[in-house]
């Protein structure tokens, strides 16, 4: 039986629908980098919890809460990095679409310490 990697665990315990409720997954100086030259006014970095709220939020807005993750994969790399491969839907200005995603989340001591979420900006979903 092959043991599943600690971070992989620890990931698995994160609830983006409850960020309260994962808060101590995440170090005290969590950063969320966004890239997304779609969204300039969302892109950018989110300094803790509360501003990781703030983002989902502003993410909700432009979608009329339609936004939704669908995990696809996640490998760990090492003992500090994962990249999660997801598929995003949600439906912007009427129109109704899907994105692939690659969110590089680094683990630090035990929390999550960063993540880089990448959407394929250019390109949708197949």
């Amino acid at each position: 039986m092959t043991k599943e990697h600690p971070n992989l665990t620890l990931l698995s315990k994160l609830n983006l629908l409850d960020l309260d409720a994962s808060a101590a997954l995440f170090s005290d100086d969590f950063v969320w980098h966004y890239f997304n030259p779609n969204l300039p006014d969302v892109e950018g970095d989110y300094v803790g919890v509360e501003e990781l709220k703030r983002f989902f939020k502003l993410i909700a807005q432009e979608t009329d809460g339609t936004f939704k993750v669908e995990p696809v994969s996640a490998t760990p790399i090492g003992d500090e990095l994962i990249v999660v491969h997801a598929r995003d839907t949600m439906v912007r200005k009427g129109n109704s679409f899907a994105l692939d995603v690659v969110v590089v989340w680094r683990i630090v001591e035990g929390r999550i310490a960063e993540a880089w979420d990448i959407p394929s900006a250019f390109t949708l979903a197949a």
